[in-house]
């Protein structure tokens, strides 16, 4: 009686040992924080003359989910009426990180009739981009930029 006790006392301080991993850096869910908001720098040109879509006015929202083979970046945005489409991340550098920051222009085909006057979740447009973990090992910031706005995400 005592055997299996004992065993069982310290496997469940060996399990109590575990509680601080959900914090730690090891933890695959806390690689990339909360995205912030920054000003948008003037990048020049932003639109590609094979790309006739505008940028979003203000990203809103952008996410880092991690899968089994990389991450999805997420990204949503508020337009200024209900009818947009086409939404896109389109990753600048072809997709290569340019001194660790992956830079993803938001982009979107405006509504032929734009209809005024609906609830921000009637206007609100989502983009997402897959990442694979050959993108992810050499990338520190993620980076969504709008035309007003850019939101960064860093390891």
């Amino acid at each position: 009686m005592k055997t299996p006790l004992a065993a069982l006392l310290m496997s469940s301080l060996a399990l109590s040992a575990c509680g601080g991993f959900s914090d730690s850096r090891m933890n695959p869910r806390n690689w990339f924080g909360a995205s912030s908001v920054e000003e948008r720098p003037d990048l020049g040109p932003t639109t590609l003359v094979d790309d006739p879509r505008p940028l979003v006015p203000q990203v809103s929202e952008m996410v880092i989910e991690r899968t089994s083979s990389g991450a999805i970046v997420r990204a949503s945005a508020v337009m200024p009426s209900a009818g947009w489409w086409d939404a896109e991340l389109v990753p600048e550098n072809y997709g290569r990180p340019s001194a660790g920051v992956l830079s993803f222009r938001f982009v979107a085909m405006p509504p032929r009739t734009p209809v005024t006057g609906q609830n921000p979740g009637a206007r609100t447009i989502v983009a997402v981009y897959a990442l694979t973990q050959a993108q992810l090992d050499t990338t520190a910031d993620i980076t969504v930029i709008g035309a007003e706005n850019t939101r960064r995400a860093r390891r």
